[in-house]
């Protein structure tokens, strides 16, 4: 399903439900001791697709342990994002020469506690979410937008290794499944080794609402020309 808004040279796997042949390899089952069970299952399908999708470019299955704030270590010079909610789990990942960064998340098409969407969206984003809702009242763009800046934090942190607030972020979302995240943050340097001479002004994404659910992505190509953003 994810894949619909990933460009072809991100490998995709992932499932609808948790997979009864999904196991954890030594050092993930470490980072799952104080899980309640269905916290591990969900664990265990999440890495599981990783795995999937990492043997589609020819990358032997091996652990995937954690780095700086919880972000998943990826096999050498390929990158990825993960992502799981209920009733669904993905990872998407490729060659680093493919993708500087990949940021993917998913989440029920339920609408956010207020206090909640309170605290991440911006007022200039609630205006935009009025004004949608009466074209499209059946998908929760609040809620769309919370995967959206989730999508924005997963692909800003590898490339800067430092924290992106939510107010830091002013998303647009489009109907034709398109996003633009304007970066409000006031160091837009990129980390030493990040592949990129500057970390762009914007990210542009896709999102995808449809089996419940709604989805968003963004890939910053592989290339050193920063104009290179693409989230299909």
């Amino acid at each position: 399903m994810i894949e619909k808004i990933l460009p072809s040279r991100v490998a995709v796997a992932e499932a609808f439900s948790d997979l009864p042949d999904a196991v954890l390899l030594p050092g993930e089952q470490e980072l799952t001791s104080g899980f309640v069970e269905k916290r591990r299952r969900e664990f265990a399908t999440t890495r599981h697709c990783a795995r999937r999708a990492l043997g589609s470019l020819g990358i032997a299955p091996g652990p995937i342990l954690k780095g700086e704030r919880g972000a998943p270590l990826w096999p050498e010079n390929t990158v990825g994002s993960l992502t799981h909610c209920t009733g669904y789990r993905a990872a998407a990942v490729a060659h680093r020469q493919a993708a500087l960064t990949i940021g993917i998340d998913a989440e029920e098409n339920a609408p956010l506690p207020g206090d909640v969407h309170n605290s991440i969206a911006l007022a200039t984003e609630q205006r935009r979410e009025r004004e949608l809702r009466l074209e499209h009242p059946r998908i929760h763009w609040d809620r769309l937008l919370f995967s959206a800046k989730e999508a924005v934090y997963k692909a800003w942190f590898p490339l800067t290794r430092r924290w992106l607030g939510f107010e830091e972020a002013d998303i647009e979302l489009r109907l034709d499944g398109s996003f633009t995240a304007q970066l409000l943050a006031p160091d837009l340097q990129p980390a030493p080794g990040a592949g990129i001479p500057e970390i762009p002004a914007a990210f542009h994404g896709r999102w995808l609402a449809g089996e419940g659910l709604l989805l968003t992505a963004i890939v910053i190509e592989g290339t050193p020309d920063v104009r290179g953003l693409s989230g299909g």
